[in-house]
């Protein structure tokens, strides 16, 4: 599945704003996602933000399967 990451762009190897993403699977609540650091973690699917509260976060708008 593809996702579209809208908000506020954090970290050189995270999300950034506008940028579409792929989402590896839903786990426990949360998406693996293929970030920019090409590697997968897990994001929140309601606020994807960092976990050191550095930014506010967005939302998932998702745009394919």
């Amino acid at each position: 599945m593809k996702a579209r990451y809208v908000g506020e762009s954090f970290g050189v190897d995270s999300l950034t704003n506008g940028k579409i993403y792929e989402i590896l699977g839903d786990e426990h609540g949360m998406y693996r996602v293929i970030d920019d650091s090409g590697e997968d973690y897990l994001y929140s699917k309601d606020n994807p933000a960092p976990l050191d509260g550095s930014s506010k976060g967005g939302r998932w708008e998702i745009i394919g399967e």
